[in-house]
């Protein structure tokens, strides 16, 4: 999935997460004109037609998986390479970063529902059985995260599944060779994929312990695109069940509180005269 190529899209990436190395670009891609073409606002009958104008004429080969209206007036929300984008109703202005609701106290880019579902529906394509899975009996939440075994934020994440397990979390690993495919750290998680047991080989290498090389058919680079679609940039990236991106690592006690405080601002509302 090619990223957009303009620096101001990339995001920042979080301080508590490994970052993805450089990937190159693919083989038959040509390369970038030295002098990109002037940019002309305002292309397109609709809207949502100069929304997707505005975004190609920045990087004609990203792909724009939604558009849609924006909380934001005059602007519409547009997906991309797994980026949340407004683009005024004219094509003229981008924004990516953080858009805050002053009056109802949240950044509505990143509480967005379109991104949400978009990346639910992406993680929802991959089968239970292809990810690793720590989880407690009777789990209260379930998360997502996209995981690599050299980066020193994912070991410390795992270091202290027990205690996620204890606040009531179940874990779902799925493999992003943060140094890209074909990588030795690829090879490594291929290798763990492919193990008898793969709980205990993800532990031993994320402890740093030698794992037999294996190779078989295996999900490793299915789930390393899902996560660059759904905007991983770095490891560990944590989504819950609802596709909110929750962080990169957090110790277990925050990561509990932050997925109690989505829960109530997701719950229904009690109905009038019901008990408290």
């Amino acid at each position: 999935m090619p990223r957009l190529i303009v620096a101001a899209l990339l995001g920042a990436l979080s301080l508590t997460a490994c970052a993805q190395a450089p990937q190159p670009p693919a083989k038959q891609e040509a390369a970038a004109p030295a002098q990109p073409p002037a940019f002309k606002p305002g292309q397109g009958a609709t809207p949502d037609e100069r929304a997707r104008s505005a975004v190609a004429q920045l990087n004609p080969r990203a792909q724009v998986d939604y558009v849609g209206a924006a909380p934001l007036p005059g602007f519409r929300e547009v997906i991309a390479g797994g980026q949340l984008l407004y683009v005024s109703d004219d094509g003229r202005y981008l924004m990516q970063g953080a858009v805050i609701d002053l009056q109802q106290q949240e950044d509505v880019m990143q509480n967005s529902a379109a991104l949400a579902q978009y990346r639910t529906k992406l993680i929802g394509t991959i089968p239970h059985g292809e990810k690793i899975v720590f989880a407690p009996p009777n789990a209260k939440y379930t998360v997502t995260v996209f995981t690599d075994i050299e980066c020193g934020y994912c070991r410390k994440l795992h270091e202290e599944i027990a205690e996620i397990n204890r606040q009531g979390i179940a874990v779902e690993y799925l493999a992003f060779p943060r140094m890209g495919l074909g990588s030795k750290d690829h090879k490594d998680m291929i290798s763990v994929w492919c193990a008898p047991d793969r709980k205990r080989a993800l532990t031993d290498a994320k402890a740093g312990k030698s794992i037999p090389s294996r190779d078989c058919k295996n999900p490793v680079t299915m789930e390393f695109d899902v996560g660059q679609r759904v905007g991983v940039s770095g490891t560990p990236a944590i989504f819950s069940a609802e596709g909110i991106q929750l962080g990169g690592y957090l110790p277990p006690a925050a990561l509990r509180a932050k997925l109690d405080e989505l829960a109530a601002k997701t719950a229904p509302p009690a109905a009038a005269g019901a008990a408290p």
